[in-house]
């Protein structure tokens, strides 16, 4: 134990922590590979059958030279390591991912390389680099059983063939979903298979016969390290692998190269370079400064490569908004590249979510994940993609490496500014020589290739020339002994002078010595073409790698200003951190550019950017996290060239200005050298063993590897600084938390809304999968408690913020991704546990499974009553009918959407439709009824079969009925929607009828039905619940989606004798929303009655039915201004309810107020100009109490007089040759102002439309606002001497101080670009 505790004593600074050899147990023989055994128990347990009782035969339909057999570990050294415990089953899992496999002298057996990496709980990471060769069988008994396994496949292929010689291709179709996907991965990629279009048929010339052929094992060496140093281990694995297959022994024994690096060679320290010594050749690495990016030593240029500019982009862009990403390619290898460059671009965030680059085969069951996930599968050669079935689709990237292209999600938003982001990574590529199409440039060789260049490259290179050193005595064989006996010797000195005066050459003694001089001059001249391509590989990762932090400094530049840092110290914010906001994210979206918020609205709310601001909240307590120390120090330094205004709101593109200064850094590290460790060397090992014997990994001496030396230069080094370290620590005790406390703390606010970071290699035991699920469960319960919390803080914050700078924040924007981010969970939820897939949306084939039956059973009834599943909403008005509300017909009005192409976007319509209508919860619960069809879907395990996290799941879900939201409504614009219109008389039946032909038209904030004429005197008459008869006309329409309804025009042609029309309001109601608006009218349409209008312009109300069952809502947008019944402008001086002039004077300016607010909102969340305009509160109500306000109305024995009377005596007076030339003797202004006055009234009063006095006053108050002329008409009608005799003295439009004020409130409008709908300014010429 004392020994292994000294070798571990300096770990954290070593460059490797274990070296891993893993194979073939000749003595346990051969074993089936686990995947099969878990594969039987996840069958049974799908079919229902006792997974125990299943029992695990062999599978003799493959051909057992394609089949996986049990790899284990044969040797790892040392033993353990206290900072990174060994983890035996994770490791052997991941240097073997597909076990053992078998090849005969006919197949390929090209060494192959792939690195793996493993993700423990807390996110801290493991490097593995492994180095994959194929050994010769000697164990007799394992070619035995090879031969014996091979003649019972064979048997069984014929006794199929006799019996099915069809073949039954067909007989799984109802297999899982993970079972087929398992199937068409199960065979291992056997060379052989690419010749010609032969199958594992069992024939003689894919067999195995022991006494023909030679059958040949892989093998793995493995290199774990706490850095990615991928091309040095790379090397030194291939160096290490050479020895073994060369035909000379290595100059020293295996184990002094693999002591060497496991316990003389150190990490090489920040901002610094290091160079060690392989079998062979010398080997360097480097590591960034402090200041600079992290290490990345995986190649991006191979990763831009395999993908291409576009696709790489588009697939970052995915991983930043935490999307599920499968990687896919026949080459674990690729698999890393990919997913280590992508993570590597994001800095300064760090992916939150499951990390498994390479994803063993006994892991498959995985892919059912509900949660964000990054995985790289192996693909199996000639695997079609289309016959890949995935667990779940609907939110996933897929990225097929080897065929250069990515399947990207729907609703997918693009990443700022991403032409000139993809031309500046285009330069970067092509000055390297690189093509950005990518997939057509300097193709990857075959292994073969790359193995004899190797071998070439080192017999070539002289072993004396790389690993002579006299210091050390590093000299195979006879080499040593000849430089020993040279030096120092007299006699042979002379001799070696009397050689050369007589001319003779000593050829072998000059290679000694001109091998020692290129060792002296190796640090000053030229590199090797490795070297070379190694330093231009880190050329190009770290200039790539600039353009994107760069892109990250110039998005969120300015993130600082909104933190929210409100905690006096760092216990009181890790206990409170879940009920904490830590970011203003209203307030910093409503500051970046407009093409910025599609993706930065969804970016702010995924759990990498939390964890960010999370790490800058604990930096004011703690020693900033490193990531974000060095993206803090770039702001710094960008500010200092750049100097940014806080209100900028830019979207040009800025290039980085980084890349020659960071590549210069790279170079000039790997040009000079800072340290060399201790060169391999002789040890104390036993005599005789580990014999070197060509095409064997030789069994190694455990005892000398078990532990490193008791003490050296930088392990003696470190200790002190630990120690130093360790005497400063006491004093800071006090100033923070118990550790194993603050831990937990962090751990628990890191994890809120993670599920699961990492699944568990080390046991895939039933209890253990059934014990990750249940995570699996409570995690997606979680985050929907939280989602649904947070859409219900943020839109009734939003409706309960009536003044202040709250209003403008850019809340549509944001509620769209919260609804967006919904959709997502849902289908997260019900892609768990799923036991045949069916689409790409598990959420929209349940659905229609659900339909499927419920439509049979209607049709076996034969009833042509609604189902009675089937409810009807109660009628929230008089004279329209109940809605039928049912699961089926929601899924209806979506089937019918043309619009919509894939099942994905049918399942978040329906979804968004649902929440609309408030009826999300009672839906998915009517769905879940059907408990037979749950239980056919769905195993056991799965979140829907959960009862009890069902039910809250489903409380969540009612909870978001307490708010209204339009995001089906506001969302599909360009659908056909069925609308519903009833006009609703005065209830005296001679009122109510008409001989006129009627006609409307309906006008929301997307459009207007345009004009529908309704059929004359076809009254319908309906019962209200206390039997009361009601008369109504009604027109059902059709038309493209109108949005949230504003105006409804209303009118007649004035024909026959029943003219007159006295109408109480208009219903208008979205049949597939349900929304209904109320219109109110309570006026005459007809000549000769009220002011002799014969169409309408009606502002619309939405309106809440009063008897829901799901219980309390929040007023709803379309009322703010509420919109009440108008009240007919002749009655309010008859009402006895005159305003007071404070009233008046506050209703115009909160009018003007409110539709200052508008114009600062977003274009896309202002709503309805018109209601703030014409409606109830609005500016033309406001400003008729201003006019009617001692306004003499009434007259004796003579009509009503209106206030389009008193503008037309106005005009008719300033047009009187006397008044005119009045009027030219003042300055020119008022000269023009008057004459526009008059144009206006004038060109009102030549409309051909029939709007009545009323209408017209609007119109002429609305043409005022939007020509910015109110405000100057207004003086010359309180001069004009008409208001004399149309006023009384103590009217407020005679008091001149009140009339300047007024103008001054009026002239606040002119800042911003009034537009009117159509239906109010319809036939006004000038």
């Amino acid at each position: 134990m004392s020994a292994t505790t000294s070798g571990s004593g300096s770990a954290p600074c070593r460059f490797a922590h274990y070296f891993i050899i893993c194979g073939i147990d000749n003595e346990t023989g051969l074993e089936p590979d686990a995947l099969a055994a878990l594969y039987q128990w996840l069958e049974a347990d799908r079919q229902g059958k006792d997974p125990a009782a299943v029992a695990a035969g062999e599978n003799f339909d493959q051909s057992p030279l394609k089949r996986t057999f049990k790899s284990k570990v044969l040797a790892h050294y040392p033993e353990n390591i206290e900072c990174n415990p060994f983890d035996q089953d994770a490791v052997n899992m991941l240097c073997m991912p597909k076990g053992l496999s078998f090849r005969t002298q006919r197949d390929s057996r090209a060494p192959q390389y792939h690195s793996f990496i493993i993700t423990r709980e807390d996110g801290s990471r493991t490097y593995g680099f492994v180095h994959t060769f194929y050994e010769e069988v000697t164990s007799p008994q394992i070619c035995s059983a090879m031969q014996a396994l091979h003649q019972m496949h064979q048997a069984e292929h014929n006794t199929s063939a006799h019996n099915c010689p069809s073949s039954s291709s067909s007989s799984s179709s109802s297999s899982s979903s993970m079972d087929s996907l398992a199937s068409s991965l199960e065979d291992v990629e056997s060379p052989s298979s690419s010749h010609g279009n032969r199958r594992s048929c069992g024939c003689s010339r894919e067999g195995y016969d022991s006494l023909r052929d030679t059958l040949y094992v892989s093998k793995a060496a493995c290199l774990i390290t706490p850095m990615p140093f991928m091309h040095a281990c790379k090397r030194f694995l291939s160096q290490l692998h050479h020895a073994v297959t060369s035909n000379q022994p290595p100059p020293l024994p295996l184990e002094s190269y693999i002591y060497n690096i496991l316990f003389e060679v150190p990490l090489p320290p920040p901002g610094r370079s290091l160079k060690f010594h392989g079998v062979y050749e010398p080997i360097l690495c480097q590591r960034p400064g402090v200041g600079e990016l992290p290490l990345a030593d995986f190649p991006l240029g191979e990763a831009f490569r395999l993908l291409g500019v576009e696709n790489l982009v588009q697939l970052f862009t995915c991983v930043l908004l935490e999307m599920q990403i499968l990687l896919y390619s026949q080459d674990y290898q690729r698999l890393m590249v990919v997913a280590e460059g992508i993570t590597t671009l994001l800095f300064p965030f760090q992916w939150q979510h499951v990390y498994v680059p390479i994803l063993p085969a006994s892991l498959l069951h995985f892919l059912d994940a509900p949660v964000p996930y990054l995985m790289g599968l192996q693909s199996k050669e000639g695997t079609d993609r289309s016959k890949l079935e995935l667990p779940q689709e609907a939110n996933l990237c897929f990225v097929d490496i080897d065929n250069h292209c990515i399947e990207l999600p729907e609703d997918f938003p693009q990443f700022p500014n991403k032409t000139e982001f993809i031309q500046e990574l285009s330069e970067v590529l092509l000055s390297f020589g690189l093509s950005p199409d990518g997939g057509n440039t300097s193709p990857a060789p075959p292994a073969t290739t790359q193995t004899s260049t190797l071998e070439t490259e080192l017999k070539s290179t002289s072993l004396s020339e790389l690993d002579d050193d006299r210091r050390n005595g590093n000299l195979g064989g006879e080499a040593l002994d000849v430089l020993e006996l040279l030096q120092g010797n007299p006699t042979l000195e002379r001799l070696q002078a009397l050689a050369k005066r007589t001319g003779v050459k000593v050829a072998r003694l000059e290679a000694l010595v001109a091998g020692q001089k290129a060792i002296g001059e190796e640090g000053v001249g030229g590199r090797s073409p490795a070297e070379e391509e190694e330093l231009r590989n880190a050329k190009l990762n770290v200039q790539l790698r600039e353009v994107f932090a760069a892109r990250f400094a110039t998005m969120f530049a300015d993130y600082e200003s909104f933190v929210i840092q409100n905690s006096p110290d760092l216990e009181s914010w890790l206990t409170n951190r879940e009920q904490m906001h830590n970011f203003d994210k209203a307030s910093f979206l409503s500051d970046q550019p407009e093409p910025y918020l599609p993706f930065l609205s969804h970016f702010i709310e995924t759990q990498m950017f939390a964890t960010f601001i999370d790490n800058k909240i604990i930096s004011q307590w703690e020693e900033k996290e490193t990531l974000l120390r060095v993206f803090d120090g770039r702001i710094e330094k960008a500010r200092l060239y750049n100097v940014r205004a806080p209100s900028l709101r830019s979207s040009i593109y800025q290039k980085c200005t980084f890349l020659k200064e960071s590549a210069q850094a790279i170079e000039q590290r790997l040009k000079k050298i800072d340290h060399t460790a201790i060169h391999p060397h002789l040890l104390n090992m036993k005599i005789g063993q580990g014999k070197y014997q060509q095409g064997f990994f030789p069994k190694l001496q455990a005892d000398v590897l078990a532990s490193g030396p008791t003490s050296n230069k930088w392990s003696s080094r470190t200790c002190s600084t630990q120690r130093r370290v360790d005497r400063h620590r006491p004093q800071n005790e006090h100033f923070v938390l118990d550790n194993d406390l603050k831990e937990k703390y962090m751990q628990e606010a890191r994890n809120l809304g993670k599920n699961l970071r990492q699944p568990k290699l080390s046991d895939l035991s039933p209890a253990v999968i059934a014990q990750t699920n249940w995570k699996f469960v409570e995690g997606l319960l979680k985050e929907c408690k939280m989602k649904t919390k947070r859409m219900l803080v943020e839109k009734m914050g939003r409706e309960a913020v009536e003044l202040g700078h709250g209003e403008a924040n850019i809340t549509g924007l944001e509620e769209n991704t919260l609804i967006a981010s919904l959709c997502d969970l849902l289908e997260r939820i019900w892609s768990h546990g799923l036991q045949v897939k069916q689409g790409k949306s598990a959420l929209w084939s349940h659905l229609l499974h659900y339909q499927a039956r419920e439509e049979k059973n209607e049709l076996q009834t034969e009833s042509p009553v609604p189902n009675v599943q089937e409810k009807r909403k109660p009628e929230s008005s008089i004279g329209l009918p109940a809605l039928r509300v049912s699961v089926i017909q929601d899924m209806r009005h979506i089937q019918s959407m043309g619009e919509i192409k894939t099942d994905v976007g049918r399942a978040r319509a329906w979804i968004r439709l649902s929440l609309e209508k408030k009826l999300l919860s009672q839906h998915l619960k009517q769905l879940l009824s059907n408990q037979t069809l749950t239980k056919k879907l769905y195993k056991r395990y799965a979140f829907l079969r959960c009862e009890e996290e069902k039910e809250q799941f489903l409380f969540h879900l009612l909870s978001l009925n307490a708010v209204d939201y339009f995001c089906f409504t506001c969302v599909f614009t360009t659908i056909m929607i069925p609308y519903r219109a009833v006009i609703i008389p005065i209830k005296k039946l001679s009122n109510a009828m008409t001989t006129s032909n009627p006609w409307l038209c309906v006008s929301g904030e997307l459009g207007d039905s345009g004009v529908r004429q309704i059929t004359k005197n076809v009254l319908e008459m309906t019962f209200d619940s206390a039997f009361r008869p009601h008369t109504h006309f009604s027109i059902a329409f059709k038309c493209q989606n109108l949005g949230k309804l504003t105006t409804v025009q209303l009118g007649h042609d004035n024909s026959g004798l029943l003219a007159k029309w006295l109408v109480d309001c208009v219903m208008v109601r979205n049949e597939i929303s349900g929304h209904t608006y109320k219109f109110p009218c309570g006026r005459w349409l007809g000549k000769g009655v009220d002011d002799g209008s014969l169409e309408r312009v009606l502002i619309g109300e939405l309106v809440v039915p009063c008897n829901d069952d799901d219980g309390g809502r929040t007023p709803p947008l379309q009322r703010s201004p509420s919109q009440i019944r108008r009240i007919s402008i002749t009655s309010l001086t008859a009402r006895g309810n005159k305003p007071t002039t404070v009233q008046i004077q506050e209703s115009i300016g909160e009018a003007v107020n409110n539709i200052i607010k508008h114009f600062h909102k977003p274009e896309k969340e202002r709503g309805s100009l018109t209601v703030l305009m014409c409606g109830e509160g609005g500016l033309v109500w406001a400003l008729e109490q201003f006019f009617y306000h001692g306004f003499r109305t009434a007259r004796l024995f003579q009509k009503n007089v209106f206030l389009w009377d008193f503008y037309e005596r106005a005009v008719a007076f300033m047009v009187n040759a006397d008044y005119i030339g009045d009027i030219q003797e003042t300055p020119e202004p008022l000269s023009l102002t008057c004459e526009s006055l008059c144009r206006y009234v004038n060109a009102i009063n030549n409309m051909p439309r029939s709007i009545g006095k009323d209408g017209k006053f609007q119109l002429l108050v609305c043409l005022g606002a939007r020509d910015r002329l109110l405000p100057q008409w207004l003086p010359l009608l309180a001069e004009c001497p008409v208001i004399t005799r149309m006023y009384e003295e103590n009217a407020l439009l005679r008091e001149k101080l009140t009339v300047s004020s007024l103008v001054a409130v009026l002239q606040t409008l002119h800042d911003f670009h009034i537009t009117l709908e159509t239906s109010l300014t319809k036939g006004f010429e000038l």
